[in-house]
């Protein structure tokens, strides 16, 4: 048995009737190198089985705590069922890729069930030139993106033979402890909280106002301002100064506002050595390069939306901050950083350039905050009060205007070509989330095997036309390129 952490909690909080918490990935599948050249659901199943085991989120299923005192756990579920979890579906023909995405947007819209282990899977058959998919979704309360990906790497091999696992060893499933005895433990916890509070309080307080949303707050901004200055003179030492952190106001977009229950979803890749390439030609980082491919991908399509606002879109990006002995550990080790994308600029050089300098800017505010402090701020409020925060959040960003305008996350993956059951892995295309806070538009990338894996996940109603999102990366890595083919000229 294991207890969430309060960062974990809050995606269990951000649920509702519009927003669900899970994120998730597309494997497209080769079959042909798989055993007989078919990829069966009963493939799927034995694999899961075997290594089961290795995967702590795909066998635990939560355990509340009466009337909410203190955050859930995770426990054994001891009556898991696997063919529950992994489904077998299949597109009419000719199964494309328009099909396969309008069929994993339908299953992403649906929540998980909170009384079993909180993750499904599904082999989608019938797509076209003979391809299988395994559209898999996890609730983030159990994983982050690099835990999201170790967790893959469990059901993935590096050749078409499976590589032997050891059998798990003998062990009994526990039940779960009484109710008084979970009741104790929160009524502890809760009278621990003053003095945790206050031994977090002054840490948390010069960086109030990184809080997406904490800034609208009346008063918070000033007590921010107010309590870095004196943490920046102390770091800094007398007669050096920082810049004043700029506000970052989201403005208005089609693709901001309150989200509906429904989902659109758009896949693609493009080749990792022409960012590269791009990248080495101007001393930037392949990071940059993605942001720059989004900026021009948005700005494409917000001008034919007639939408181009006239400052930067405001973006948040999750970073990890999972150390090397947290390898391997399930939950969420997540920071956020908040960066503006100039999608206002037309000359694609200079949006560039700004995309660059706004993110070594963003990064620079970073530095000085502690690599938990999304976790301390989570764990600020007792767990009763922290879901009713979360919720009014959603809520009024809803009503009002979102927090950020979109969500942008880089994950990074394994170089080299990977099997499920002998089945070789072709792309690996990221299903995450959105909600009113963060705006109805996430674009998640994740390399591998010399691509880049974009998937786009928006709100239906926002974002009708999502595949015109993945034509414009395109078109902003073909600018790109003519961009560093100048450079290289001159």
């Amino acid at each position: 048995m294991r207890q969430l952490s309060a960062l974990d909690v809050q995606f269990l909080n951000a649920e509702s009737a519009t927003t669900t918490g899970h994120v998730g990935g597309l494997s497209v599948l080769d079959p042909s190198t798989a055993p007989g050249g078919l990829l069966t659901v009963e493939d799927i199943r034995a694999l899961i089985a075997k290594r089961l085991h290795l995967a702590g989120p795909l066998h635990w299923r939560l355990l509340e705590v009466p009337l909410n005192l203190d955050h859930p756990y995770w426990v054994e579920d001891a009556d898991f069922d696997l063919e529950y979890h992994v489904r077998e579906i299949a597109l009419p023909a000719p199964g494309n890729e328009q099909q396969l995405a309008e069929q994993v947007a339908r299953i992403a819209a649906r929540p998980l069930d909170r009384r079993r282990p909180l993750w499904e899977a599904y082999l989608i058959q019938g797509l076209e030139h003979g391809r299988v998919a395994l559209y898999t979704k996890v609730h983030h309360a159990a994983i982050d993106g690099v835990s999201g990906a170790e967790l893959l790497g469990v059901l993935m091999d590096l050749t078409p033979e499976p590589r032997h696992v050891d059998p798990p060893g003998s062990r009994q499933v526990e039940g779960p402890p009484p109710r008084l005895s979970l009741l104790a433990t929160a009524a502890r916890r809760l009278a621990l909280q003053p003095v945790k509070i206050a031994l977090s309080v002054p840490k948390m307080l010069p960086h109030l106002d990184e809080l997406p949303g904490v800034a609208r707050i009346p008063g918070a901004a000033t007590l921010a301002k107010a309590t870095g200055k004196l943490a920046r003179a102390a770091r800094l030492g007398p007669g050096r100064h920082e810049a004043e952190r700029p506000r970052l106001v989201p403005p208005h977009t089609p693709f901001n506002g309150p989200i509906t229950q429904h989902r659109r979803f758009a896949y693609g890749s493009l080749p990792l050595d022409e960012v590269k390439r791009i990248k080495n030609a101007f001393g930037y980082t392949v990071n940059d390069v993605v942001m720059a491919l989004c900026a021009s991908a948005l700005h494409r399509w917000l001008a034919e939306h007639q939408a181009i606002p006239a400052t930067p879109l405001v973006t948040l990006v999750p970073l990890s901050v999972r150390t090397p002995e947290q390898a391997g550990s399930a939950g969420n080790q997540i920071s956020v950083l908040v960066a503006p994308l100039p999608v206002h600029i037309a000359d694609p050089r200079a949006r560039l350039d700004e995309v660059v300098s706004a993110m070594a800017v963003a990064k620079q505010r970073y530095r000085p905050l502690p690599a938990s402090w999304l976790v301390d701020f989570s764990a600020m409020l007792p767990a009763a009060l922290g879901a009713l925060s979360a919720r009014a959040l959603m809520k009024f960003a809803g009503a009002t205007s979102p927090l950020v305008n979109l969500v942008v996350s880089n994950v990074p993956g394994v170089q080299m070509p990977l099997y499920t059951a002998g089945a070789k892995l072709l792309g690996h295309y990221p299903v995450s989330a959105i909600t009113d806070a963060s705006g109805g538009l996430n674009i998640t990338v994740m390399s591998y095997d010399g691509k880049l894996d974009f998937g786009i996940v928006v709100c239906r109603e926002l974002v009708p036309d999502v595949w015109n999102l993945i034509d414009h990366l395109r078109d902003g890595l073909d600018e790109l390129g003519k961009l560093a083919d100048e450079k290289g000229a001159g």
